[in-house]
């Protein structure tokens, strides 16, 4: 029986509007994103006296980043460099904006793009579905340009959902490990699963 409570979907957002940062370096921050990445600079707001008292004046700028997205970054006026230099190197690198390229020849263009300029590709690696490479803007955001290797399949999102729920239940418990994550995980399949009455492939 149909209800409006039963129809609604599970969400409506559309993806990423923008994803916003600070910057004190502004002219190189164009130079990587504009000149090397190729970003157009779309939208640009300038802002006087529209902040709190210690930064009241600011531009806050934007790039396309494809598909209706769009990076953005604020300067503010008169406000001193700073860098968290004690940010532990585990939060620096986990921190990062990915943007998805479509096939391994665009892939290997921003890596070339990189390559000839100053900031080079710091890395290119190959995960379980996705190809990418990193590089560190010059505003020290690790940023990362991936591709797929393959589609994502309904046994990849089953198995995310069982992944997730597993560890929802072992980080709760004192000392959570892989090893309990696992041993949890394969309780839940089991129970979810027993009875299955169709061979579950993932060919």
């Amino acid at each position: 029986m149909s209800s409006p409570e039963r129809d609604r979907p599970a969400h409506t957002v559309r993806g990423v509007d923008h994803a916003a940062f600070p910057t004190f370096d502004p002219q190189a921050t164009i130079t990587f994103y504009r000149d090397v990445l190729g970003f157009p600079v779309v939208h640009a707001t300038c802002a006087l006296g529209w902040g709190p008292g210690d930064h009241p004046d600011f531009i806050h700028f934007f790039f396309d980043i494809g598909n209706g997205d769009r990076l953005a970054f604020f300067y503010y006026f008169g406000v001193a460099p700073y860098r968290d230099a004690g940010l532990p190197d585990l939060l620096h690198r986990a921190r990062h904006l990915a943007i998805h390229v479509d096939g391994e020849e665009d892939l290997l263009e921003y890596r070339h793009r990189l390559d000839a300029s100053a900031w080079p590709c710091e890395l290119q690696v190959r995960h379980e579905t996705v190809e990418s490479i990193y590089v560190t803007d010059p505003n020290g955001y690790l940023m990362e340009i991936t591709r797929p290797l393959r589609a994502i399949t309904a046994e990849d999102d089953i198995d995310a959902n069982v992944s997730v729920d597993a560890l929802m239940e072992v980080a709760g418990e004192p000392e959570p490990s892989l090893e309990k994550f696992y041993a949890r995980k394969a309780k839940l399949i089991a129970e979810r699963y027993e009875g299955e009455p169709e061979l579950v492939t993932f060919g």
